[in-house]
């Protein structure tokens, strides 16, 4: 997992400069100043997007939201046989157990992924970080501290959005076909420490 942590921030980067220069090319398809095509369920099963936008589109598996699913989804199902979930209470820092632990949990604002799953998104499912503390870890003592407030790393994403359309002249949602629509959400990548906005 930390093997993915820098070239997907990497690509986070890169991504919304790179789309905001080459926009309407990347995403209009053959017509990109027409109407986005109406597509079917036959046409496009659930869960796809259309592979003229994926052949031209840059790769979202690089994305650390998107790299980090199927790891994820890997471990839950590991620690459902193995033990049970260790919830989202601030843990107690200790130095020598987490030396060769992963950066989220060696920070002093850990945090934790889940997988958010969006039927109407493409990609549907991605990780999301969830800050486990609302203060941050105190180095020396390895207990949480008010000192200083975690928040979490916010990210832009491009993603595809399902949206009903229509098929026929009339202009109403046939039933059962949508459209893609681009769209920018910020999506939770890690956490960090703050300074508190007032006092404790």
């Amino acid at each position: 997992m930390v093997s993915l942590l820098l070239p997907g921030f990497l690509f986070l980067l890169w991504l919304p400069t790179s789309l905001a220069r080459h926009g309407p090319q990347l995403w209009g398809g053959p017509h990109p100043h027409g109407p986005p095509h109406c597509y079917s369920a036959e046409e496009l099963p659930p869960g796809q997007a259309p592979p003229h936008l994926l052949a031209r589109a840059a790769k979202w598996e690089q994305a650390l939201p998107v790299a980090l699913v199927s790891s994820l989804e890997a471990g839950g199902r590991r620690r459902r046989h193995d033990s049970p979930p260790s919830g989202t209470q601030c843990p107690v820092l200790r130095p020598e157990e987490v030396l060769d632990a992963d950066v989220h949990q060696r920070s002093i604002s850990p945090w934790r992924y889940r997988v958010d799953t969006d039927e109407s998104r493409y990609p549907q499912k991605l990780a999301v970080a969830q800050c486990l503390c609302r203060g941050c870890v105190n180095a020396k003592t390895g207990r949480e501290t008010a000192a200083l407030s975690s928040v979490p790393l916010l990210q832009s994403l491009l993603v595809l959005r399902r949206r009903p359309c229509s098929r026929d002249a009339t202009g109403l949602p046939t039933p059962g076909a949508f459209s893609f629509h681009t769209e920018f959400i910020r999506v939770p990548v890690g956490c960090t420490c703050v300074l508190p906005r007032s006092a404790q």
